[in-house]
């Protein structure tokens, strides 16, 4: 079964700027974006927020590889990271954070076009990408910096056509 998988960490906000939190964790982004950038009327079903990302596209890997790559760039700034989530989530009435943090695991099942097994030396068996596991620095890791875990599976199969 053909698959396409890739893992990031995002730090998201409404209050603080993808450039600023490069600038306090001293580590550059692999993506940035700008959701509803400043337009008029704003929705309120999809406010303006800037999303900063490390990310791993790297094909071949599994999963937990793939997050290694992630938190291995991310890890010495742990403490930080936790300081950023704090000092913008502080004691206040706000419904909503000033700052989220998410590690996010996106997984295209059947994915004839963006295949990631594709490319292996001849002869090789192909690797079983379909298992993974957090271990326990991962977790202590989601757990230091108040992130949560998205998993997103997506069923690429084309819908037949009706007669």
């Amino acid at each position: 079964m053909p698959l396409h998988q890739y893992v990031y960490f995002a730090l998201s906000s409404r209050r603080i700027t993808a450039q600023e939190i490069t600038d306090a964790l001293g580590i550059e982004p692999d993506e940035t974006r700008v959701v509803n950038p400043l337009r008029l009327p704003v929705d309120p079903a999809n406010p303006f927020r800037q999303i900063w990302k490390v990310v791993c596209r790297e094909p071949g890997l599994c999963v937990d590889e793939q997050i290694a790559h992630v938190l291995g760039r991310l890890r010495p700034q742990t403490d930080r990271i936790a300081e950023l989530m704090r000092q913008f989530n502080g004691a206040g009435d706000e419904e909503e954070p000033g700052l989220a943090a998410g590690l996010e695991v996106v997984r295209c099942f059947n994915d004839e076009e963006h295949q990631d097994g594709a490319g292996q030396p001849e002869g090789q068996d192909e690797r079983n990408l379909f298992g993974w596991a957090l271990d326990r620095e991962t977790i202590a890791f989601l757990a230091a910096t108040g992130a949560y875990l998205d998993v997103d599976e997506y069923d690429m199969t084309p819908t037949p056509l009706s007669d």
